[in-house]
């Protein structure tokens, strides 16, 4: 908890590859924080009220709370606030949440204990995941409902996840040898106004969103060498004329896939002068959405190290100050770029698949890439599937955070939508992989009609780790098998790490990415 964590290090917590510890130095700023509450709690009412510490929330604000009622506040407030509804967020998703919101507690700015921190790091470990509805937050006040059904749990209360099932979850804690804790003063309201759901949910889909990045430039090199497309769009010396990073980095990688193709070389003196843009613009098109995804992942990154919640307790100023840490609206815009960058790479990837498949374009491969065209439809349908998914990306892609409804009468007047922007983002990534994982199977195909011909060593590399799992269609068999598995090899990084053995470490005159 010490450490600045990057999408990598929320991403191995959330797959249950590493764990977190909690130094000393940490627990003693956190404990310190602590004290300093309770010592404001045992001036009484001669500090008046205190947002958040003996008052209640959003439009009671003004209402101050009696002493001996602050722990029946804070119980009041997670359960009121477990409003949740619709499909459960992924254990991954969940696991992120947990970490993300110890992360940002232990920063010491929040005035909990530390065993609130330890008791999320227990279940952490321990494998106790809470049950949290995907859906009731508007990303304004943090993402109040779905960190409540969190909180619901260190409570003992809620549902939660625990060897393989779902119970209550008292019973889940005191299934992994757990105790709930009594929430004091401070600590619900510390526990559920963050961006943790927003940041999570976004989180895991850029990172997947940034591998589709890179097997975009892949897939796209393999549908090239199957169009017998031209290399030379992908010269060093034309983007060093226009040195976006993302354009260059995707040209780089292009490049290495295709070097030593035996099928650029035996049609260097055809007749074409230029390709589709959708095989001729692939460092243009995918290397803007690089570029945008590492801007997105700069903000995901500052906000895995900030703190989020309100108020705040500056324990050196000896100041309680109520701010807006908790709106999620750097998330909610960036995360809505990340939707439409990595939609843009299933709209590309669509037009290749056309390409290949159409034989007014392709007229040296079969129609569809059928042995039999006519008596067989071939991969016809992969195109259909493939524009159905596109059509879905552009819907989704409408971005979350231009709307608001003002909540909590009013008191919350401009929200973010940013868990919208999230799960969008989500769901656009698991259509684009689709997307890809067509162009993938429909590419091989047609490179194995080039045969003896060999691609490029990355490319043809990329081609036999796909067909030792997914045969050349010599007849009309159901495709949806086929594009599941290569779904999956693009999730596991097995393509790409296939390929990335024929490519060379740099190039000579060309800036390293």
């Amino acid at each position: 908890l010490d450490a600045t964590w990057s999408l990598e290090a929320v991403g191995a917590v959330a797959q249950g590859d590493a764990q977190i510890g909690f130094p000393h130095e940490v627990r003693k700023r956190v404990a310190q924080s602590r004290a300093w509450v309770e010592g404001l709690l045992a001036q009484g009412e001669s500090e008046g009220p205190v947002y958040g510490i003996n008052t209640g929330f959003g439009a009671l604000a003004e209402r101050q709370v009696a002493p001996n009622e602050l722990r029946a506040l804070q119980r009041n407030l997670i359960r009121s606030h477990a409003a949740g509804v619709g499909t459960p967020f992924s254990t991954p998703v969940v696991r992120a949440m947990m970490a993300l919101r110890a992360k940002a507690l232990a920063l010491g700015y929040s005035g909990v204990r530390p065993e609130i921190i330890d008791l999320l790091l227990a279940m952490l470990d321990r494998g106790v995941h809470p049950i949290i509805p995907s859906q009731g937050s508007v990303g304004a006040s943090g993402d109040l409902a779905p960190l409540a059904h969190l909180a619901l749990v260190l409570i003992g209360e809620g549902e939660a996840e625990y060897d393989g099932k779902v119970r209550s979850g008292g019973e889940a804690l005191r299934e992994a040898g757990l105790l709930p804790i009594e929430l004091e003063a401070k600590e619900g309201l510390a526990l559920i106004n963050g961006t943790q759901a927003i940041l999570a949910c976004g989180a895991l889909a850029v990172l997947e969103g940034e591998n589709l990045c890179a097997h975009a430039d892949l897939i796209g090199a393999m549908s090239l060498e199957g169009a017998m497309g031209s290399h030379r769009p992908f010269d060093h010396r034309i983007h060093a004329l226009r040195p976006h990073p993302g354009q260059m980095r995707s040209a780089k990688a292009i490049r290495g896939y295709l070097e030593g193709s035996e099928i650029a070389e035996s049609h260097k003196n055809c007749g074409r002068v230029q390709d589709p843009y959708s095989l001729r613009c692939m460092p243009q098109v995918h290397g803007a959405s690089h570029d945008v995804l590492a801007w997105v992942r700069g903000v995901l990154e500052r906000e895995i190290n900030s703190v989020t919640d309100n108020p705040l307790v500056f324990v050196e100023d000896g100041e309680v100050l109520s701010g807006g840490n908790f709106h999620g609206q750097p998330l909610a815009i960036a995360l809505d770029c990340a939707s439409i960058a990595i939609a843009e790479l299933a709209s590309i990837s669509e037009r290749r698949i056309e390409l290949l498949l159409n034989p007014a374009w392709n007229a040296n491969l079969p129609a569809f890439l059928s042995v039999r065209p006519g008596l067989e439809s071939g991969l016809m349908m992969a195109q259909v599937t493939a524009a159905a998914l596109v059509s879905e990306n552009k819907t989704l892609a409408h971005p979350a955070s231009v709307d608001s409804i003002p909540t909590s009468a009013g008191k919350e007047d401009h929200v973010s939508m940013g868990l919208w922007a999230a799960r969008k983002c989500a769901q656009i990534v698991e259509r684009t992989r689709k997307v890809l994982a067509i162009e993938a199977v429909v590419a091989a195909q047609a490179l194995d009609f080039r045969h003896p011909l060999r691609p490029g060593r990355g490319v043809e590399l990329a081609h036999r780790a796909l067909r030792e799992h997914i045969q050349f269609f010599s007849e009309d068999r159901p495709l949806a098998p086929a594009i599941a598995r290569a779904e999956e090899m693009i999730a596991r990084g097995e393509l790409l790490s296939a390929a990335q053995k024929g490519r060379r470490d740099h190039e000579p005159n060309c800036p390293n990415f």
